[in-house]
């Protein structure tokens, strides 16, 4: 009874995160490589793109700080981080990415500064949001393989 009360709440948490636009059909595409042979792909994945993108983080970061701004290097390292964050399905953090490049495109180093910021606040939440789920999913173990639910 234990692992189908996990299996519900993995499931039902999976599916907040879609319903409030946190990840999209990309993550699916993600969970469809996974395995038995490689059991925790998705989150070895998601592992690896939030280390990748803490790396990037302190790149904008250091690139905002500098005089005279490089608007073309802070786009480069944001259209990396876009990618990366689509690659993942993480919706949200996509589009704040995408703001970040309208603001560059502009040269708009306030509304870069502002949209940087929502960029490591959404980045944050999904972090939280994707190990708490993760954290679920290994309790219910590696023989129930991440599922797609119909949208």
């Amino acid at each position: 009874m234990e692992y189908s009360n996990l299996k519900r709440q993995a499931t039902s948490m999976k599916q907040n995160l879609f319903d409030q636009g946190y990840l999209d059909e990309q993550f699916y595409q993600l969970e469809e490589l996974q395995d038995d042979v490689s059991p925790n792909f998705v989150e070895e994945v998601v592992s690896l793109f939030f280390k990748d993108s803490s790396r990037l983080m302190a790149n904008i970061e250091q690139a905002l700080e500098n005089n005279p701004r490089d608007f073309n290097k802070l786009d480069s390292y944001m259209q990396q981080f876009k990618g990366s964050s689509s690659s993942i399905g993480a919706s949200k953090l996509k589009s704040e990415c995408i703001q970040f490049h309208e603001k560059c495109g502009e040269e708009n180093i306030e509304g870069c500064t502002r949209s940087f910021q929502k960029v490591k606040r959404e980045h944050g939440i999904l972090k939280k949001k994707l190990e708490a789920y993760f954290q679920l999913m290994r309790q219910v173990g590696p023989g129930d393989r991440a599922t797609c639910s119909s949208n």
